[in-house]
């Protein structure tokens, strides 16, 4: 059973510990693709993060992880969706996500997100409903439709 979580608005304030979050979960796999350095990645976080659309995922009192959700066109983007590592494996990014996607659901929005290749994050992903679509050098462009309703 995943544990339980709340959300938190995001200061500026948080950026460092964020970002070493961002350092713990991403290293592994950007490493798989020979991509690791820590200046560059600090400053792609640094030009990603929003503090105004970012949230922080709290198990108890601590910082378990980020995620921001923002429109982008007619769609939402999933974007800085990090767990630190000693939070995952218990279901808790699972647990994140459909509370995510209940709120795109229930603004009738289809979510969108990019993953490095070769992350576990991409099976993740697809285990959530989102379909490949599109691809670069580094990355996969993924898109998850709003449910039919029935």
């Amino acid at each position: 059973m995943a544990p339980m979580f709340t959300f938190a608005p995001a200061a500026e304030s948080d950026f460092e510990r964020l970002l070493l979050i961002r350092h713990a979960a991403m290293r592994p796999s950007l490493e798989r693709v020979g991509r690791w350095h820590p200046l560059r990645a600090r400053n792609r976080f640094r030009a990603a993060f929003q503090p105004g659309e970012t949230r922080l995922i709290l198990v108890g009192d601590a910082l378990a992880g980020c995620v921001a959700l923002k429109p982008q066109g007619d769609a939402l983007e999933l974007d800085q969706f990090y767990v630190d590592p000693h939070f995952q494996g218990a279901g808790l990014g699972s647990a994140v996500l459909r509370r995510l996607l209940e709120e795109a659901d229930a603004a009738g929005k289809p979510v969108v997100l990019t993953v490095l290749r070769e992350s576990d994050a991409v099976r993740f992903y697809e285990r959530h409903g989102f379909a490949e679509t599109g691809a670069e050098d580094w990355d996969l462009f993924y898109r998850r439709p709003v449910p039919v309703a029935r």
